[in-house]
């Protein structure tokens, strides 16, 4: 029988935090929107200005918007938490998942593929649909004792994670130094026209 598996504290917050909303510290600011989340506070999303401000040392991930839905780079968040089972998406030339379930039109056409927990149709052999499919999953698994899961998911479920002793955790990288940060670029200059 498999271990519990265990969910970070600041995954569910995150995951029912709004984002994209005007931050009150900063309105007046252009680029103002709360689109950033601090798993080292773990409190709520906030702005460009107050990260620099508030949390220039703390592991950050952003949160970007797909058809009104948020989505959080792969790149970023494998580095703390266990993905596998969930839909990955190239979007804007970057790999992305959902944070949650998406409302799924009914229709008649047949899939291969569809998510454990809310039925949304997948585009690959994955067994979620975003990251709140998976900590649902995680969290039935975890009351049930493995009950009611098909043998082929506990199969698939023990083989994703054979070694892995913290389930969906990954370990906190070390934060790189402000000085060995990448500096952005210079003003970005135009081409001239052409007539």
């Amino acid at each position: 029988m498999q271990e519990t598996m265990l969910v970070p504290p600041w995954l569910e917050r995150m995951l029912n935090t709004a984002f994209f909303r005007v931050c009150r510290n900063h309105s007046d600011a252009a680029r103002s929107e709360c689109n950033m989340y601090c798993l080292d506070c773990n409190t709520d999303a906030f702005c460009l200005y107050c990260r620099s401000s508030k949390h220039e040392d703390h592991q950050v991930i952003q949160i970007r918007r797909s058809s009104y839905h948020d989505v959080v780079r792969v790149s970023e968040i494998q580095k703390v938490l266990d993905i596998n089972g969930v839909q990955t998406y190239v979007i804007n030339g970057a790999r992305v998942l959902f944070l949650n379930e998406r409302p799924q039109p009914k229709g008649g056409k047949t899939v291969s593929h569809v998510c454990e927990i809310c039925g949304r149709s997948l585009v690959d052999a994955f067994r979620f649909c975003s990251l709140g499919c998976k900590v649902v999953a995680i969290k039935r698994n975890n009351a049930d004792g493995n009950e009611g899961m098909s043998r082929r998911a506990i199969d698939e479920e023990e083989e994703l994670h054979e070694g892995a002793e913290e389930g969906i955790y990954r370990p906190m990288p070390s934060r790189p130094s402000s000085s060995t940060r990448r500096r952005r670029k210079g003003i970005p200059h135009r081409a001239p026209f052409r007539s």
